[in-house]
């Protein structure tokens, strides 16, 4: 499982990955846009939008960036490699002037949210996830697939290759099932008020 097979030369197409690679492709290209857009609408005065991005995964900068110009707001890109990165990147968003954060797709981020998480809330600063149950542990807005379901797939496929499939002819599968989940509880604690119109665009309010 992957933010991008094809991009990241796991795959040779989602219909025949060939080589003796399958696998999930999360879509995190096009969703680390979306969340970007979804936080523009949850919190429309922040005109200086953090980008708290892991390098060592597959870069959405210039996506992101596209989609920052089209909203017409600012970006800036927060670094962090490492649990140590992590803490430095926070305290340099906390100095920047920065009026909310989107966290990007990455498997070290989703690791130590709850660290983004705490430290977002001292800093009362809006910010947006990439996992459903991200927000349900106390994030303020988070958009994408669920993990478990992902986690399916991958057992489905895992399943097809014990059974004697190969790999290079199972089609690279992709979550289809996206949720918005917001905390309201978060939002409360943040200062923030958000209108009733767009909680029912919401999957799930965290009361």
């Amino acid at each position: 499982m992957t933010d991008d097979m094809i991009g990241s030369a796991l795959a040779a197409s989602l219909a025949r990955p060939g080589g003796n690679t399958t696998g999930v492709s999360i879509l995190a290209s096009e969703l680390d846009v979306k969340r970007l857009e979804v936080l523009h609408e949850f919190v429309p005065q922040a005109r200086r939008i953090a980008m708290l991005a892991d390098p060592t995964t597959i870069s959405t900068r210039a996506q992101v960036m596209s989609g920052a110009s089209d909203l017409g707001v600012e970006v800036v890109r927060f670094e962090a490699r490492s649990p140590d990165e992590i803490g430095r990147a926070l305290d340099a968003i906390a100095a920047a002037k920065i009026d909310a954060v989107n966290v990007l797709a990455s498997p070290l981020l989703n690791t130590f949210h709850r660290q983004i998480i705490d430290r977002m809330r001292d800093a009362r600063m809006p910010a947006i996830y990439q996992w459903p149950e991200i927000a349900e542990d106390g994030g303020l807005l988070a958009y994408g697939p669920r993990v478990l379901l992902c986690y399916r797939h991958v057992v489905s496929l895992v399943d097809k290759v014990l059974r004697g499939a190969k790999p290079a002819d199972l089609p690279i599968e992709q979550p289809t099932k996206f949720e918005l989940v917001v905390n309201l509880k978060t939002a409360s604690a943040l200062g923030l008020t958000i209108p009733p119109t767009l909680l029912l665009r919401a999957d799930e309010v965290i009361e």
